[in-house]
This record gives structure tokens, sequence and C-alpha cells, in this order.
């Protein structure tokens, strides 16, 4: 064979390659965005941060309004939902006050994005995120929104990863973009570290002191924060992704049951005495659940077979009970009113 004519039969070849992958993309794309028979009924409609009695949350249903901000009743989670034009990677909101972290896929770290909402969906400002999209949280008052994002690494089971937390006054629109600037206060005295990582911010009612979970020395620790005093003090040990609870008396979060492995078993710590108790739920839990009421929480867990793809769950917070499914298909859940 002439070298031409090999030529040849390799950019044919290329071609033929290339078209069957295009279509073996578009045809999997097509797949995602058809509704499934049997899954759960999604309309496009208005959604509204204020709605008393409402549930918001990220719609994972496959079809048009996959990775839409939906929203139902919240005594009747199972009912159609209504989706927005909005989509996100994670979202979180409160008294009328949302966030909504965007990464598009494929594009620069850049170009991701923290947005913040007014209940009609309205966008007040949008912040450019350091990378991929972690967790998301706002204050009961919606006056303070917090985020966490990956700079390096896909999550906390990875061997290396790194995060950065950034708080957010939407009263005043200053911004505190990463809280490794913060004086920490460990076992009673200053600590430095250059390998403090923190994630998981959490809120309480006051304004001003919050949750989060912090990594140095190869530990995790649980640190309760001042806003306005811009530090954290450490509180217990293997504590990852907090949540506080209404009456804020206690942490939800999942600790780590195997050292150096990504299992998580869900627990609640009383602030009070320090004591925790472990959940009804066995399964691996790698997400900030989020209390519904003072009894009941709610956290994602990935749907079997399915890519990128959770359904919500809850289980009560008293380590009675046992998991039971809330919603198939859906993420990043937000009670209103």
């Amino acid at each position: 064979m002439t070298p031409f004519r090999r030529l040849l039969v390799l950019a044919v070849a290329v071609l033929l390659l290339g078209g069957l992958g295009t279509a073996l993309v578009l045809r999997a794309a097509a797949r995602a965005d058809r509704p499934r028979t049997g899954g759960p009924a999604v309309t496009a409609g208005d959604v509204s941060l204020s709605w008393q009695g409402g549930l918001a949350f990220l719609n994972g249903a496959p079809g048009p309004h996959r990775g839409a901000l939906a929203s139902v009743p919240a005594r009747t989670p199972q009912a159609g939902r209504t989706a927005s034009g909005l989509t996100c990677r994670r979202f979180f909101a409160a008294a009328g006050t949302g966030v909504c972290l965007r990464s598009t896929p494929g594009a620069l770290a850049q170009d991701n994005q923290a947005v913040i909402l007014d209940a009609g969906l309205r966008t007040l400002r949008s912040f450019p995120l350091a990378g991929t999209p972690s967790r998301a949280r706002v204050s009961p008052s919606g006056r303070f929104a917090a985020w966490t994002v990956f700079v390096s690494g896909e999550s906390y089971g990875s061997a290396f990863f790194s995060t950065r937390t950034a708080i957010l006054d939407t009263r005043t629109w200053r911004l505190e973009p990463t809280l490794e600037d913060f004086a920490v206060v460990m076992d009673g005295k200053a600590h430095r570290s250059a390998d403090a990582n923190f994630w998981g911010v959490t809120f309480a009612r006051d304004d001003d002191t919050f949750y989060a979970t912090l990594a140095t020395g190869g530990q995790t620790y649980l640190v309760r924060g001042s806003v306005s005093g811009r530090s954290v003090t450490t509180l217990a040990r293997n504590v990852e992704c907090p949540s506080l609870s209404p009456d804020e008396t206690r942490i939800a979060y999942k600790k780590r049951v195997q050292p150096g492995a990504s299992l998580w078993r869900e627990h609640v710590l009383d602030l009070g005495t320090l004591r925790e108790h472990p959940l009804a739920e066995k399964r691996s839990v790698d997400d900030q659940a989020t209390w519904l009421d003072d009894r009941t929480l709610a956290y994602a867990l990935p749907v079997e077979g399915a890519v990128d793809s959770t359904d919500l769950w809850t289980v009560p917070a008293d380590g009675t009970g046992t998991p039971r499914l809330l919603m198939p298909f859906a993420s990043s859940p937000a009670r209103l009113g």
C-alpha cells in the first residue's frame, strides 16, 4: 500500500471513529434528557423561595428539567414537581435568600459562579468560584451565605484534595474569600498551619456564630466560628459537614468510620455535652445533611446504577427508626417558609 493510500485509510478511520463517538455522546445526552417512565412528574413553572410550607431542591429526574431548581409541598414531597429555569450544582435557601452554585462542565474554574438570589430567583450578585462546587448554606435570617469548592481533588475521600470556603454578607456584600485567613484556636492555644482546609459551614440564628469542618494534620475537627471576630475554635474530632439543628442544640454530621477510606456514618452531636450517637442510616453518606425539622434529617445517597444522580432520604435525628425515601432523583433540599 502506498503512503498516500495509508494516509487516506487513516483519515477515513478517524472520521468514522469521530462520528461514532459523537453519536454515542448525543445518544447518551438524549437518554438523560428523556423523561423516564414511572418517574416523578416535572412541569415548568414559577418557584418562590418565600413559599410557606414549600420544599426546594435540585431536580435530578431524567428529562428536560434535569438540574433545575424545583419545589414541592413539604407535606407531600412525592407530589408533582414545579421546575424553574434556574440550574445549579448546589443550592440552599433561607428567609427568601438563595445561593446557587453553578458549574459548566468542561469550563475553566473561573467560569463557575456563586449566584445570590432573591425570593423570586432574581440574581442579586454573582461571584466567581475558585473550583468545583461542593457545599452551600444560608443563615436562618438570610443575611449570610457560605459556599465550599474543591480547588483540587474531586471528593472528600480523595487522597489529596484542597478546598476553599467563603462567607458573604448579603447586606454589605462583604466577602470573606477564604476561612483560611481566620485565626484558629485549638485546645486553648493559637494554631497556625499551612495545610488547613475548611468546608461545610452551618449558621446559627445570631448572624455571627457558625460551625464548620477544619482539616489539619491528618485530622478533622468541628469548629465554632465568629464572622465578626474572624476566628474559629475546635470543639470535637472526626466531624465533617456539620449541620446545626433548628433549636441550635445539636449538630448532625458525617463521621469517618474507617481511617483512610471513604466511608462515613451519620451521627448527631449534643453541643451541651459533646456526646454523640449514630443514626439508623448504616449506608455511607457523603453529604451535608439538612434538618427538615427538629426531629428529622434529609440527605442524599447515590442512585444505584445511575451516573451523577442521587435520591433524598430521611431518618430520625434521635437514632431510632429506619431510613425512608423522601424523593427520588433529587439533591440540595431546603425547607422554605
